[in-house]
C-alpha cells in the first residue's frame, strides 16, 4: 500500500477527487491510502497564522517556515520514510515515465501545496522532490497536486484492472501518444471505422496501430 499525504490550507478540495472512480477503487483495494493534512491546524498564535509577507518587501505572501516544519514532521510520524514533493515551476517536468517510477515504488509521499506568492525557501531543506506540471502558474498547489496523485494512482498493479491497460496508453514508453481507437457503431453519419480494425486480422491491426502512434514533440 502507497501513502499519500496532503499538506494543504483546503483539504475539501480533495474530497471528491480522492473518492471517486480510480481513486476510490485503488483504496477500496488497499491499494493507497489518503491522509489529508490542514496546514492551518498548525498556524501560529490564536489567529493560526501561516502567511507572512516576505523580506526585502514585494507584493504577495509567502507561507511561512514553521507551520509548514510541523506540518510535514506530522506527516512523518505516520510514514516516516515518505518523500516530500512540492510541486513549483522550478521543479522538473513531471512526465509519464516518473508516473510510473512512482507507482512501482515502495515509498510514500507527502505533498505540500502551495499558496500565494510561494513557500518561505528554507522549506526546502526538507523537500525531495520539485515538481511542475507545466509552463504556467495556478493559484495555488493543490491542482497540481491532484494531477500527479491520479497519474501514479492510477498506474499502481490492479487499479487500473486490465492487465495491458497502461503499457499501450499514451507517453507509456516516455514519447509515443496512444493509437486512434473507435467503438459502435462501425458507421456514424457517414464516418466508418478503419476496415482493418474489423477485419479480425490482428497482425495487421497491430500494423495499423503501430503507424497510426504518433511521436509527442
Amino acid at each position: 500500500m502507497i501513502k499519500i499525504q496532503v499538506i494543504t490550507l483546503f483539504p475539501e478540495m480533495f474530497e471528491g477527487v480522492l473518492n471517486s472512480s480510480m481513486m476510490w477503487k485503488a483504496q477500496k483495494q488497499q491499494a493507497v491510502d489518503f491522509r489529508l493534512i490542514n496546514l492551518r491546524d498548525f498556524g501560529l498564535g490564536p489567529r493560526k497564522q501561516v502567511d507572512d509577507t516576505p523580506y526585502g518587501g514585494g507584493d504577495g505572501m509567502l507561507l511561512m517556515i514553521e507551520p509548514l516544519t510541523a506540518a510535514i514532521s506530522d506527516a512523518k510520524k505516520h510514514d516516516p520514510s515518505a518523500k516530500v514533493i512540492l510541486t513549483t515551476p522550478r521543479g522538473q517536468r513531471w512526465k509519464q515515465l516518473a508516473a510510473q517510477n512512482f507507482a512501482n515504488s515502495k515509498d510514500g509521499y507527502i505533498f505540500i501545496c502551495g499558496r500565494y506568492e510561494g513557500v518561505d525557501e528554507r522549506v526546502m531543506n526538507l523537500v525531495d522532490y520539485y515538481i511542475s506540471v507545466g509552463d504556467y502558474v495556478l493559484t495555488g498547489g493543490e491542482l497540481p497536486a491532484m494531477t500527479i496523485i491520479d497519474s501514479i494512482v492510477r498506474l499502481i498493479p490492479g487499479v487500473l484492472g486490465g492487465e495491458n491497460s497502461a503499457a499501450i496508453e499514451s507517453f507509456s514508453d516516455g514519447e509515443t501518444l496512444e493509437f486512434p481507437q473507435y467503438t459502435r457503431p462501425e458507421v456514424f453519419k457517414g464516418l466508418e471505422v478503419p476496415k482493418v480494425l474489423i477485419s479480425g486480422n490482428h497482425a495487421e491491426i497491430a500494423k495499423w496501430r503501430a503507424e497510426n502512434s504518433l511521436k509527442a514533440e
